[in-house]
């Protein structure tokens, strides 16, 4: 019987092609001017090759400031670029499901910026046409891959604090004035847009960096209110859960508070680990012998780490920790908190 060889996928062909990826950016705005932008061209085996926005002036103004060489103002002739190799997602998210599905069909790998879609629902959806088109999937919870984190990670897997017993989460921050100027609204509050308040747009790195360091949640209960009663979204939230490896954990978040606190803490047998999720602040371990504390600054790009994860992974030398996958657990867990599911 004639053997026959598999199917090659869109990153088989990409590691035989070459040596460098080449990038496109779907939606040029504030997040790509400094948080991850300048990464795809700073990062080894990888160049920005093209931009898109909608209002064209505003792609070829990027385009110049950041040396990137092409500019779109429609996606699908961005994605339809021959020599754009990945595509990196940066619209708000109400956009990711349907660019997403086009990127698949175009056999495009994709990293989509968080959270990765407006429902878990959406999310499948995206992670089940990658998986058919035998086409890489990642998402843009870059804290799996920023130094800081990776200490906190191997200080958890060292058993510096022992058995780990569970996680809190205390998140506070007074009302952001934009918030309640409806000249100024962000689209961060614009359940339309957004997917929820400000609670899906942060707490999304949080709960998905926990998933990171003790697997996938399994048990999930929350509750949600506005009680500025000045949005049309959540301002107060709070929420319970359980990992498939029995730790415990919780969390609070207000963005209507009177003072701000970011502020995970990490409990075991011999000790914690506190840290800040958004704040540059040290990582401390607190055990019987005292604390100890560990000065990790944020890099200048803070989503180069993992765009560099991503690109080792299309090159074939690299296993990238931030997936359509683990990204869709995180949505699911955001759903079931805000009780949309």
């Amino acid at each position: 019987m004639e053997k026959r060889s598999k199917p090659s996928s869109g990153l088989d062909e990409l590691k035989h092609a070459r040596q460098e990826i080449r990038w496109g950016i779907l939606g040029c705005g504030e997040v790509t001017e400094i948080k991850s932008g300048p990464g795809f061209q700073k990062a080894t085996g990888s160049s920005l090759l093209a931009v898109m926005r909608r209002n064209g002036d505003l792609a070829a103004d990027y385009a110049k400031r950041h040396n990137v060489p092409r500019w779109y103002d429609k996606a699908e002739d961005l994605i339809r670029d021959k020599d754009v190799d990945a595509v990196y997602i940066a619209t708000p998210p109400a956009a990711h499901h349907e660019l997403a599905l086009l990127c698949a069909a175009a056999g495009k790998p994709c990293y989509v910026e968080k959270p990765m879609a407006m429902s878990h629902t959406q999310s499948l959806e995206i992670v089940a046409a990658f998986a058919a088109a035998r086409v890489p999937l990642f998402a843009a919870y870059y804290r799996r891959a920023m130094p800081r984190f990776q200490k906190i990670r191997s200080l958890i897997e060292e058993g510096a604090v022992g058995a780990v017993r569970y996680a809190n989460i205390a998140l506070h921050q007074p009302m952001n004035p934009e918030d309640t100027d409806p000249g100024k609204r962000s689209w961060r509050i614009d359940p339309s847009i957004a997917g929820g308040g400000r609670f899906v747009d942060m707490a999304s790195h949080q709960l998905d960096f926990l998933d990171y360091l003790f697997g996938p949640i399994r048990d999930v209960a929350g509750n949600k209110a506005c009680l500025s009663g000045a949005l049309e979204v959540e301002d107060t939230v709070c929420a319970s859960f359980r990992f498939a490896s029995g730790v415990l954990g919780a969390g609070t978040w207000s963005f209507a508070a009177g003072d701000k606190l970011d502020r995970c803490e990490i409990v075991g047998s011999k000790g914690r680990v506190v840290f800040s999720t958004f704040d540059d602040t040290p990582v401390s371990l607190i055990t019987g012998s005292g604390e100890e504390q560990f000065h990790i600054p944020n890099p200048a790009h803070v989503q180069q780490p993992l765009i560099q994860s991503v690109v080792n992974t299309l090159l074939g030398y690299g296993v990238c920790p931030s997936t359509g996958e683990t990204a869709a657990r995180t949505d699911a867990v955001i759903d079931r908190i805000l009780g949309r599911s």
